[in-house]
């Protein structure tokens, strides 16, 4: 009986290492990761690589170790800015943070709703959000202020006042591009339109506003600021029926908050304590 020969095995592939540049000086080594660094678009590594290799060297830390820090202060630093470009992007009036909320001036705001807010679980589940109350009662520094937290979690932010954003899609119309600007506001994750009901809006921008409205419903979250109670807000959108199908598309399974009637930016000027020039 004739014997069979066992099948030939493959040699697995063997790991082949990185070549190594040897003979370089520092100087030759530090222009070399310099222009690598440029090519491979790692500011932060090109900036920050003497000091920490320094450092490495005093600390006698590993090669992976001294890799590894590098690695993570990169990505660090590319999150930061990608916060940085959405928040501008965001077009925010002004720097609001929740850090700087003074709760205990207005105890009709809740800090642990506020806070439950700021993980933005409302802005992955579509929902919307209403702050309602009169001015100087923070309604605008909690709609900046959750819409910097949704920029700096990841999500895309777009700020605007509500006349400012009839206006604009009433020139859309006009200009034959509504389609798409109502489309550009529907692929923002949080819309954030402040002042709504400090001015009447004509048929025309409460119905393009609608559409807007329309568009994002139960698919990305509207968070709006507003100096009006629901039932006011008639004095805005004047035809009842068109008011009463906004309302029940910025309420429908969203958070209201009420910031009451006390204005803290008027207690705050006409306390004995506050210095002239912050009155």
């Amino acid at each position: 009986m004739a014997t069979q020969t066992p099948p030939a095995t493959t040699p697995k592939a063997e790991k082949k290492a990185t070549p190594r540049r040897r003979g370089m000086t520092e100087e030759a080594a530090d222009a070399a990761i310099d222009q690598a660094c440029r090519m491979l678009r790692l500011p932060t590594i090109r900036t920050h690589f003497e000091a920490n290799s320094d450092a490495a060297a005093r600390e006698q830390m590993t090669y992976r170790g001294f890799l590894a820090e590098l690695s993570m202060a990169e990505c660090d630093d590319r999150a930061r800015r990608r916060s940085e470009r959405r928040i501008k992007a965001a077009a925010f009036p002004r720097i609001k943070t929740l850090r700087e909320f003074d709760f205990e001036a207005n105890p009709n705001i809740d800090p642990a709703t506020v806070n439950t807010l700021a993980k933005c679980d409302w802005i992955r589940r579509g929902e919307p959000l209403c702050l309602i109350g009169d001015s100087g009662t923070g309604k605008s520094h909690l709609l900046i202020a959750l819409g910097t937290e949704a920029a700096m979690n990841g999500f895309r932010v777009k700020y605007t006042l509500a006349t400012k954003l009839a206006n604009e899609l009433a020139e859309a119309a006009d200009d034959m591009v509504l389609t798409k600007t109502i489309a550009r506001y529907g692929r923002v994750d949080l819309l954030c339109i402040d002042e709504l009901g400090y001015m009447e809006l004509d048929r025309r921008g409460a119905e393009l506003l609608f559409q807007v409205l329309t568009e994002r419903e139960e698919k990305a979250s509207v968070a709006i600021a507003s100096n009006e109670s629901f039932a006011g807000w008639t004095k805005t959108f004047t035809d009842p029926r068109l008011c009463a199908a906004i309302v029940d598309r910025l309420t429908f399974n969203g958070a209201i908050i009420e910031t009451g009637t006390d204005s803290y930016r008027l207690a705050h000027s006409r306390s004995p304590d506050t210095p002239a020039q912050d009155r």
